[in-house]
């Protein structure tokens, strides 16, 4: 738990994205239809899509409450202000906007957010502080909300969901980087805006057994354990890439990553420490891997293991495949 010098905020600070439109080039405002916005999902998504224009700007409107304490002239919080944080890790775009009272008690505010296409890559993570002055000090953070909306410009669908991407590549005629490992039957990439699988089709019979769909018979039992194999080592990869690149607070507190690597973060934590909070949780894996943890880095491994052989399924494939071989076994002696 983290502890801050000042008074802060309780209670629920409310906001949504209301609408969106967007601007192509000398051509004027549309509205972005429902579909590519979901509450639900809290995701406005903004890639290509031939429904509607090559975009060039964005316009968001929000809306947001503020609770009646937070605005209470005897309160311990004055120049109380309400503000929304666009931010991007792959660009690392920042974009601060304030908003606006609408109300006469002004507890309910408003803003209209513009993005600009050409300043993201990815999925930008949207969030709103309340800031106030307090002691004297102003432009403390008083309160965030729990509420994250996300700004994708890649995907056609609200949804928070990234599917991993699988391409079979022949390693041997492919990049320079791909034919040093020509020998493997797999890499998986965390470099890209989401992590990716190369199969090495040179790799003799690897490519056959992957693209098999269904079937019975020791070459589907052999594909499921392969498959759970590769899922676990790609939770694995991803985890690592998560964790190396952290950013850290002030006072030393790691935060959640955005996109996919916070995403992965928030799977695999609750397998890692069943005992703790995800934020407990993010607070062990950084000191043992920046070394001011007593178990350390390599007791941390085990954790990363379990965690990653269970969300990739492989306990379970491997008891049906031990149960499927003895099944054929037993066929073949009868």
């Amino acid at each position: 738990m983290k502890v801050y010098p000042y008074r802060r905020l309780t209670g629920n600070v409310s906001w949504r994205v209301d609408s969106a439109q967007l601007k192509a080039e000398g051509e004027p405002w549309e509205d972005v239809e429902s579909k590519y916005l979901s509450t639900v999902e809290r995701v406005v998504a903004l890639g290509p899509d031939e429904d509607r224009p090559d975009w060039t700007q964005a316009r968001l409107r929000l809306s947001a409450g503020l609770p009646a304490k937070a605005l209470d002239p005897s309160g311990p919080w004055q120049d109380v202000k309400l503000v929304a944080v666009l931010a991007e890790r792959a660009t690392n775009t920042r974009t601060t906007l304030e908003f606006a009272a609408v109300s006469e008690d002004a507890r309910e505010r408003t803003a209209e957010l513009y993005v600009h296409r050409c300043d993201f890559l990815d999925r930008a993570s949207l969030t709103v502080h309340v800031v106030a002055t307090v002691d004297g000090v102003p432009g403390r953070v008083i309160a965030t909300s729990d509420v994250e909306w996300f700004v994708d410009v890649i995907e056609t669908a609200p949804s928070l969901a990234r599917e991993l991407e699988v391409r079979m590549v022949n390693f041997a005629a492919g990049a320079s980087r791909l034919q040093r490992y020509k020998d493997s039957p797999w890499l998986v990439d965390t470099t890209g805006r989401i992590p990716a699988v190369r199969v090495n089709t040179d790799f003799d019979g690897l490519g056959d057994l992957m693209g098999a769909d269904g079937g019975t018979g020791p070459e589907a039992t052999v594909r499921e354990l392969l498959l759970a194999q590769m899922c676990s080592e790609v939770w694995t990869a991803v985890f690592h890439s998560a964790v190396g690149d952290l950013e850290v607070e002030e006072d030393g507190t790691p935060v959640f990553p955005h996109g996919w690597q916070g995403e992965v973060l928030r799977e695999m934590l609750p397998d890692m420490y069943a005992d703790r909070e995800p934020e407990q949780a993010l607070r062990a894996v950084h000191a043992a891997r920046t070394g001011s943890s007593a178990t350390g880095w390599g007791e941390l491994q085990s954790r990363i293991h379990f965690a990653a052989s269970r969300r990739a399924g492989v306990p379970r494939t491997l008891s049906t495949t031990i149960r499927d071989l003895e099944r054929l076994t037993q066929g073949d002696d009868a």
